[in-house]
Formats: structure tokens, C-alpha cells, sequence
């Protein structure tokens, strides 16, 4: 099996599941901005949320290919009135780059829709995780390349970033969308249309764990770009977050060659453990001078909390409703992102970098409790953790 290079779009610098990295500044200044940039992050998630799954349900429907297609041309049209209100007033600025998110292609989440019909299809579902944490590790060293491909285009010119984002949609949402979709899929009859429906319960598990993770990713942002202004190294921000990015995508490689008896559910249970005791490493570091190195070791535990989620996801639903779960899934990181930053900002301004790495630890105890709850709580009957193939009767039962 090969990786669809368009994986990488999922973390390039357009996409709005990461959080992205400040400009240097002051020290006040940067802490205020980080409350302000969560608070304003809102809007566009509100949109995010109620157009991603939108979407997905139209390319359950119709195709992906041809929604994929669309979701391009009007994302690039967005973009083009983002460039064209730069010239005008901030309130038109902000109306046009609020709008972008609606029509965002979401490559990533079919990305690994695909590799789930593709192990299916090959009756290698067995592969799906080893796929998945290739398809992860890319996707972290894509999102370490990015806050850097960005800063190399701003000190071009302010407007160059958007340009080489619309240059990415056309070079891999387009291809994407023409290569590696669903060939097979047709316009559905009425009677066709009838799907079983979604297990609430096991969903609304893995979206609020992926929702805990944004989160994690929001205040350890918020952290680390204090604490490179208070060493008088703003620049460093960047620098530090790559690290994060690098040692997750290892940790992401290292995931293919995980024994197939260490179940998905245990996997789930196991690493929130492991990304909790990442988080209390980190708070600890803070308190002792480490930041950096602990940093570096607590970055080993995000991608394999994030693969378990992605293949737990796709467990739970049935192939022509994978697209909407996957999308539903990916919809709660940038919830999580926009209201970290706005808790861990404010605690920022009075309490430094222990103040957000406070609100990382408070989530990834959230989290692990989350798991242990459902694990428990299931028992092995794929109520709260579904991690066999889904059954229609019971999906439909849901």
C-alpha cells in the first residue's frame, strides 16, 4: 500500500486542526493576544463544526470525488476574497477569512476513510493501524513544516502565504479527489439513502477525546511561546514546537510495529495513561528548568493517543458512513484548540507558563479519566468502545 501524497494537506499551513505560532512580541502584549486569538477562534470553529460533517454527509451521498472537487473551487474562491478584502476594511477581513473554514476541503479525514476501504477491500483490515500511523507520522512532519514555510513566505511578502495555500489546494485536493476516491461510488437511490446511523455513544467518546487533545495542543502553544519571551528568545517558539512536532511523528512510526494482540481498546486506555503522565512530566519540567528536554519527551506520547482515536473512529462505523465519522471526529481538535487557548491564555497572564501547562495537565487527566470511564463501563460489548466490525442490526438500534 502506498500513502496518497495529498496526506500531507492535513497539517499544511491552511488547516485549522493545529494551532499555528505567533509572531514574536512583548511579553503582555503576546499573553493578551493569546486570549483574544482564542476567543476569536469561536467563530470559525463554530463554522468548522457544522461544515466538515455537512460535507462529509454530501460525499456519503454523492461521491467524494465530486464534492471533493467543489469543496476545492470554493475554497479557492474564499481565498481569493481574502486577498481581495486585504485591500479593504478589517470587518470585510474578518467576514472572508471566517468564511474560509466552511468550504475547506478535509482531505485528512478521507485520507483515512481511504486506507479503511482499501484494508477492507484487500481484507487486510488488520493493516488499518500500521496504515494509520504512517499516515499520522506524515502528517506531524508536515505540521512541523508548515509554521516554517509560513514565516519563510511572510518575510516575502504578507500576502505570499495565501497564495502558496491556494497553490496546495490546487496541487493536492484536486488530485486527491480524482485519484483516490471512492470510484465505485454512484448517486444513491431514496431507499439507499436509508443508512444506519452513527453509534451516538462510542462517537460522542472519541470526539471529546479528540476535543481533550486540541486542547493539549492549544495551552502547550500558549506555554511554549511564553516561556520563549520570557528568555528573551521569541524567536525559539518556533523552534520548541518543532521538537513537539518531530518527536510526535517518531512516536507516530513507532505505532506500525505495535503487536496486533495490543487490542485498539487497549491501545486507547494505554496511551491517554502515557500522554498523561506526558503532561504532568511536562508541568514538572516547567517548575524545574527543563521546559525543553521535557518537552521533547512528552511529545513522544501525542500521536499514538491520536491513532488509537482515528482507528477507534473508523471501528464504529460502516463504510459508506466512515466519511462523516472520520470528519465528525477531526471537527472536535480545533473546539478543543480554540477554547485551551482562551482558558490557558488568561491563566498565562497571571500565573506564566505554569499556568498553561496547568490547563494541559487538567485535560489530559480529563482524558484519561474519560477512557477509564468507558472502558469500565463497556466491558467488552462495543457500547462505549467499539473496536470490531460495527453490526448493522445494532447500528441501526442506536
Amino acid at each position: 500500500m502506498r500513502t496518497p501524497a495529498s496526506s500531507l494537506w492535513g497539517s499544511s499551513p491552511a488547516c485549522p486542526t493545529r494551532p499555528q505560532l505567533f509572531p514574536p512580541s512583548s511579553c503582555s502584549r503576546q499573553r493578551r493576544a493569546a486570549r483574544l486569538r482564542g476567543a476569536g477562534q469561536c467563530g470559525p470553529e463554530h463554522r468548522h463544526r457544522h461544515g466538515w460533517p455537512s460535507a462529509r454527509a454530501l460525499a456519503d451521498r454523492y461521491g467524494h470525488r465530486s464534492v471533493g472537487v467543489a469543496a476545492a473551487i470554493a475554497n479557492l474562491a474564499a481565498w481569493a476574497a481574502v486577498l481581495a478584502a486585504s485591500h479593504g476594511t478589517r470587518a470585510w477581513m474578518l467576514v472572508t477569512a471566517a468564511l474560509v473554514g466552511l468550504p475547506q476541503p478535509q482531505v485528512a479525514p478521507l485520507v483515512r476513510v481511504y486506507w479503511s476501504r482499501l484494508t477492507r477491500s484487500r481484507n487486510e483490515h488488520h493493516l488499518l493501524p500500521t496504515a494509520l500511523s504512517y499516515e499520522a507520522a506524515a502528517d506531524e512532519i508536515s505540521f512541523v513544516a508548515g509554521p516554517a514555510l509560513v514565516g519563510l513566505l511572510a518575510s516575502v511578502s504578507p500576502l505570499a502565504p495565501a497564495v502558496v495555500i491556494m497553490l496546495l489546494i490546487a496541487a493536492c485536493t484536486l488530485p486527491f479527489a480524482f485519484r483516490h476516491a471512492d470510484r465505485a461510488t454512484r448517486r444513491l437511490s431514496s431507499a439507499d439513502r436509508r443508512k444506519p446511523r452513527l453509534p451516538r455513544r462510542p462517537l460522542a467518546v472519541m470526539v471529546l477525546a479528540m476535543a481533550a487533545m486540541g486542547a493539549i495542543f492549544g495551552a502547550v502553544q500558549i506555554a511554549v511561546t511564553v516561556y520563549a519571551d520570557a528568555i528573551g528568545e521569541p524567536g525559539a517558539s518556533g523552534l520548541l514546537y518543532a521538537v513537539f512536532g518531530i518527536g510526535s511523528a517518531l512516536s507516530g512510526f513507532a505505532c506500525a510495529w505495535l503487536p496486533q494482540r495490543f487490542s485498539p481498546r487497549l491501545r486507547y486506555v494505554s496511551f491517554a495513561a502515557t500522554l498523561f503522565v506526558g503532561m504532568l512530566v511536562l508541568y514538572l519540567g516547567a517548575q524545574t528548568g527543563s521546559f525543553p528536554f521535557t518537552m521533547a519527551l512528552a511529545s513522544f506520547t501525542v500521536a499514538p493517543y491520536m491513532i488509537s482515536l482515528y482507528a477507534l473512529t473508523e471501528w464504529l462505523a460502516p463504510a459508506e458512513r466512515a466519511a462523516v465519522a472520520m470528519t465528525v471526529l477531526c471537527a472536535g481538535g480545533p473546539l478543543g484548540t480554540a477554547g485551551a487557548q482562551a482558558v490557558s491564555g488568561g491563566l498565562a497572564e497571571t500565573h506564566g507558563v505554569h499556568g498553561a501547562l496547568l490547563v494541559a495537565l487538567a485535560v489530559a487527566g480529563g482524558a484519561l479519566l474519560l477512557a477509564l470511564v468507558a472502558f469500565l463501563a463497556d466491558r467488552g460489548r462495543g457500547v462505549w468502545i467499539v473496536d470490531r466490525a460495527p453490526d448493522p442490526q445494532a447500528l441501526s438500534a442506536s
